[in-house]
């Protein structure tokens, strides 16, 4: 098999992908494709407001009241119409389930603190505190470790 990536600003974006036959493997990649809408941003709802939010600027999303928030870097909630098991298929490999309710951007966490009950927080840049589940932080672990 043989992959080949073109990046070029000046042309129009096209998938090509040739296979012998369908597989899991090639249905995977056409799920992936047509769920990706182009660009690096979640849509949210603050308000009667819409903003685009580019991954980057995510601290975290979580669910807080059975709603879907992401928290962007000034600590900011705003609201998101897709369910969070839908976003974790959707958004980028440094984004981490840390508990059942809420995935981290790796990147923005500063550290995790051990609390007096034994439990782990993870701190994020703008200061937002949320707990790490045992399950999760075991992986978490494993993916640090060198």
């Amino acid at each position: 098999m043989k992959f080949k990536l073109n990046i070029d600003p000046q042309k129009e974006e096209e998938i090509i992908i040739t296979v012998h036959a369908p597989s899991a493997l090639t249905e995977q990649i056409e799920n992936l494709v047509l769920k990706h809408q182009g660009t690096d941003t979640l849509i949210g709802y603050c308000d009667d407001e819409l903003t685009r939010l580019p991954y980057e600027s995510i601290e975290c999303i979580t669910v807080i009241d059975r709603k879907v928030f992401a928290i962007n870097t000034q600590g900011s909630r705003f609201r998101l119409k897709s369910r969070l098991c839908e976003l974790e298929e959707l958004l980028p490999s440094y984004f981490i389930r840390i508990n059942k309710s809420t995935l981290a951007n790796e990147r923005r966490i500063v550290r995790f603190k051990a609390t007096l009950g034994g439990a782990v927080d993870a701190v994020f840049r703008c200061g937002y505190v949320d707990y790490v589940s045992r399950r999760c932080f075991t992986d978490i672990k494993r993916r640090f470790e060198p």
